[in-house]
């Protein structure tokens, strides 16, 4: 029999402990990550216990109304677990979360895959108990990815962009200026789509602070003027760009181009994967051509995030 807990502030440490020696957990289900923005969701993640009373598997994940879903601030998280799961007990673990659901009175479960690249052992478990409890896949995003240890070759219309930058004398480096890459930021998406950046340049500081090895900036400058930029998630196999943007000048100039080509060679025989993350819209069904040729001509190629939906009978 399998005993689930919600979670409370009290298992912190248990919980962080956990993540740090699971099979596909990573710095963002840490709970200083989730709860910076614990006034946005009302939490409603939970552990999984064997009989024994060790614990087996964690779930980040919010209520809202009679719905829970894989937690809103986070891009994947479905159930973390380490290398003792086996399909047998997730299969046994479904089926004590969804009776457990019902006894809630929860109608649905809304669940995020995380994609295989960032497991660091096998972890496709609860993929197939998902299809044993009728589960329904109900949205499907085309995510891009190199991978480092046999890369396909550049287009040669990104070199051209690498040169031109290199021609101008503009440089790549590490930088803490948050602030005045959000701020092309919000530019760009605003312009654009008339939209605002997930984070503020304040929350991404504070969280930098917290996961300095994990959260990082790069950007090109033309002296001390920054033109693009790259905000990099480290986990242990996979460099993922969070936020990637282009100031006006910066595209003329093959700034961003200059950017990606610096993390991926610096990158490569240290990380598996440098993940560009999603091109599509509308919940799957609309692929962003454009956007995504920009990551294929890198060499990239696609990788799917799924979204299941569970009916609580």
């Amino acid at each position: 029999m399998i005993r689930i807990q919600r979670y409370n502030a009290v298992l912190k440490q248990v919980w962080n402990d956990f993540i740090q020696t699971s099979k596909n957990g990573y710095f963002l289900f840490c709970r200083d990550y989730m709860d910076y923005h614990s006034d946005r969701y009302h939490d409603y993640s939970l552990l999984f216990y064997n009989e024994d009373n060790k614990l087996l598997a964690v779930m980040p994940a919010n209520i809202k109304d009679d719905h829970v879903h894989s937690h809103g601030g986070l891009t994947y998280g479905g159930i973390i677990s380490d290398t003792s799961m086996k399909a047998a007990i997730m299969i046994e673990l479904f089926e004590n979360l969804l009776r457990f659901l019902k006894e809630e009175k929860i109608k649905k479960l809304l669940y995020k895959a995380i994609p295989y690249i960032y497991h660091k052992f096998p972890s496709d478990e609860d993929l197939y108990a998902i299809f044993v409890n009728n589960g329904k896949l109900i949205r499907r995003d085309a995510s891009s990815a190199i991978f480092l240890f046999n890369k396909i070759k550049v287009s040669q219309l990104r070199l051209r962009g690498i040169k031109k930058a290199r021609k101008g004398n503009l440089i790549v480096k590490a930088s803490n200026d948050f602030a005045s890459f959000f701020e092309i930021v919000q530019q760009v998406l605003w312009n654009k789509y008339k939209l605002k950046p997930v984070h503020t340049h304040q929350e991404i500081e504070l969280l930098s602070n917290k996961f300095p090895h994990n959260i990082k900036l790069f950007a090109a400058f033309n002296g001390d003027k920054m033109l693009a930029g790259v905000l990099v998630f480290e986990t242990e196999f996979v460099a993922h760009c969070q936020y990637m943007v282009n100031s006006a000048e910066g595209k003329g100039l093959g700034a961003l181009d200059m950017v990606i080509d610096h993390l991926i060679n610096e990158y490569s025989g240290k990380k598996r994967y440098f993940s560009f993350g999603v091109s599509t819209e509308n919940n799957g069904t609309f692929l962003n051509e454009g956007l995504i040729n920009q990551k294929e001509t890198f060499g990239a190629r696609t990788i799917v995030h799924d979204f299941y939906e569970l009916a609580i009978n």
